[in-house]
């Protein structure tokens, strides 16, 4: 089994504005994080023992290890 740390996401901004939100992992879910990318900036997330899920609002393409994602128009 491969520790809960190994993935990585890539998020592309494709408007400016788009929030990427950290996710705690545990009991509660709550925010932990969150950044605010504007059109073209990159930004490599990880999961890790305190981030179980991202939230991303906005124009993005996501690539994970399963594939890429865009956010709806």
């Amino acid at each position: 089994m491969e520790p809960i740390t190994s993935d990585y996401i890539v998020i592309k901004a494709r408007e400016n504005g788009v929030n990427v939100i950290g996710l705690t992992r545990g009991k509660d879910t709550r925010f932990h994080h969150s950044e605010k990318l504007d059109k073209g900036e990159v930004m490599i997330a990880q999961f890790t023992e305190h981030t179980s899920a991202i939230k991303v609002r906005g124009k993005a393409t996501i690539l994970t290890r399963y594939g890429t994602i865009d956010t709806d128009e």
